[in-house]
Order: C-alpha cells, then structure tokens, then sequence
C-alpha cells in the first residue's frame, strides 16, 4: 500500500509492518508526527500544521535577522558619498540596497508565520527586538568598507547557507537568494581590503586596523558556547538550524585566516594557531562580557542606530499613509466596476 506523509501526500509504496501501522495510529501525538516529518527533510509549509513553539521560534529567528539586514544598511550607507571613487560608490550603493531587499525578503517570510509585519517593526524601533550586535560598531575609515563585506558578511554566509536548507521552506526559499548577494558583498570587500593591502604603507595601516576592529566582533556574530546557547538544541532538532554556533565559529576561523595571510595582515589574535590534530585553527578566548554588554544596548553605536531607524520611520510616515491611500482608491474602483 502507499503511506502518506505528515500532510496526506503519497510517498511511497512499502509493506506495512506492525510498526509502521503504529506510527499511523492516532496514538502519536501531532508533535512526534510533525518531528518524523522534519526528520524526513521535509520542507513545512505556511498552511501546514506546525507546534507553536515552533512558530514563535521561526518568528522570532526570522524577525530578527530583517532587522539586522535593516540596521546593517545605516553604517554602510554613511559611505556612499565619501567613497573613493565612483565605481566604489556604484558598487556600495548596491550593496546597501540589496540588504534593504534582503530585510524585505524576510519581513514577507515572518509574515507567512501569522506575524504582523508592522508589529515587528514596533519591537525593533522600542528596542525590545533585537539585532545582530555587530552593526553596533562604527566606521571610521574606508577600509571599515571591506572589513565588513569581508569578515562580517563573511560571517553571514557561513551562518546563512545552511539555512537554505531550514526546514520552514518560505525561508529556505528566501535564504537561497541572499545567500547568493551576499557572497558579490563578501568579494566587493575583499577586494577593497586587497587594494589596501597591496597600497601604501598608509593604506595598508588602515586595513590592518580595520581588520583589528572588526575581527572579535566577527566572531561574536555566531552567537554564544554551544553550552550558553539555550536555543539551539532545539532549533537544530526542529532542522532550523544545521550546525551548532561552534562548529559555525570554527569554520569560519578556519576559512579566513588563511585569506588573511594572503592579503599580508596579521589576525589580532596571540594565541591563534593551527592545530594539526584537530585539523582546525586554536583561538584565544572572546570577550563574552562585551557581546553580552553589547547585546543589552550598551554598544558604542547602539542609540545612535535606534535614533537613526526611528528617524526614518517617521520622515517615511506620509509614503505608508500615501500607499495605503492610493491601495484603497484602487480597491474601491475595483469593486465599483465589477458591480
């Protein structure tokens, strides 16, 4: 006979054994079915059944990483019109708008959750959502430009591919696009960061002070210790999550040191070595007082990225007043012709 799957869809053709019929039996509460439907690498979809629990821990993921890519804009965008060259305006002009799409992309997920979008937007204009703490961070120089497409974007994909595989399929869905842009970020400043490198001694300072800048904070993006992570276990068990923060954090390590000795620059960090019986990098220890201080809003750019948002959004009120004015007046002329 053919079984169904979770949703009612034929999957295959089996013989059916005692334990196959107890599986099906009504005995097996919706979570364990939901489960052996995730197990199977099965993609859940909006309408389909899903613990709240999950739901909640999609939204509040999902959210969050809209925001991230909507306050990433704000420090890249400061450089648009001091950049060196037009071709580097081009190129970061387009950077900082894909990220808008990218936030745009993921606030449309969230809402295929049962979200409200503009709730959403609520929680991160008070500050009761939150944001990737690396955005926090300021800019100061030009070569704060490649530090970020290279280390902090670099950082994003390493944790953002494996969620082209989520098992929330709107989500996985969105991720296999950005993923995609993030990577043209990701050589737009490695590129920058090359040229410096390559340049003046001056130029070359400020590379390595960039990179200095910016590489714990990197680090941080992974999130905490796998044993200070009370989200993950159960993220990576619903097949949200692929890879623990950890093993993320190690292979970025591993994958950037090497880029760093290419550019000729040195990784600010004493004790990191290659360990040839692991295979991987050692790493001296982060600064976890920091990620948390940052976390809570005491970063050195964290009021002024609120104040900056919260400016936006009330300069934009009068296009949302104009857009759902206009959606309303074509709304009712819609309807007065079909009557």
């Amino acid at each position: 006979m053919y079984l169904r799957d979770f949703y009612g869809k034929a999957i295959a053709r089996i013989f059916v054994t005692e334990s196959t019929v107890k599986i099906m039996t009504k005995e097996t509460s919706l979570e364990d079915r939901f489960q052996q439907y995730v197990d199977g690498e099965n993609k859940v979809e909006p309408k389909d059944w899903m613990p709240e629990a999950y739901r909640k821990t999609l939204i509040r993921q999902i959210s969050q990483h809209a925001h991230s890519e909507v306050v990433g804009m704000l420090p890249e965008a400061n450089w648009i019109t001091r950049a060196p060259s037009l071709r580097r305006k081009v190129a970061l002009l387009a950077k900082v708008q894909d990220e808008a799409g990218h936030g745009l992309y993921l606030y449309s997920a969230a809402e295929t959750l049962g979200a409200d979008r503009m709730d959403l937007i609520k929680d991160l204009l008070s500050g009761k959502a939150k944001y990737s703490s690396i955005f926090n961070y300021p800019t100061p120089t030009w070569a704060d430009m490649g530090a970020i497409g290279w280390l902090v974007d670099g950082a994003a994909i390493a944790n953002q591919v494996m969620l082209c595989r989520t098992s929330y399929g709107p989500y996985a869905r969105a991720m296999v696009r950005i993923c995609k842009e993030e990577s043209f970020h990701q050589r737009q400043g490695y590129e920058i960061m090359m040229t410096l490198a390559r340049g003046s001694e001056a130029q070359k300072k400020m590379a390595q002070d960039a990179l200095n800048r910016w590489w714990w904070p990197s680090l941080m993006m992974f999130g905490p210790t796998d044993d200070h992570s009370p989200n993950s276990a159960q993220s990576m068990k619903w097949k949200i999550k692929r890879k623990s923060n950890d093993e993320l954090r190690q292979e970025f390590i591993d994958k950037t040191v090497p880029q760093a000795e290419f550019l000729g620059l040195r990784v600010p960090d004493d004790a990191l070595r290659w360990n040839e019986e692991r295979g991987h990098y050692d790493h001296g220890e982060i600064d976890w007082e920091e990620f948390y201080n940052v976390i809570k809003g005491n970063g050195p750019c964290n009021k002024q990225r609120m104040d900056a948002r919260n400016k936006a959004h009330d300069a934009g009120a009068w296009v949302r007043e104009a857009a759902n004015a206009y959606a309303a007046k074509q709304a009712q002329k819609k309807q007065s012709s079909a009557a």
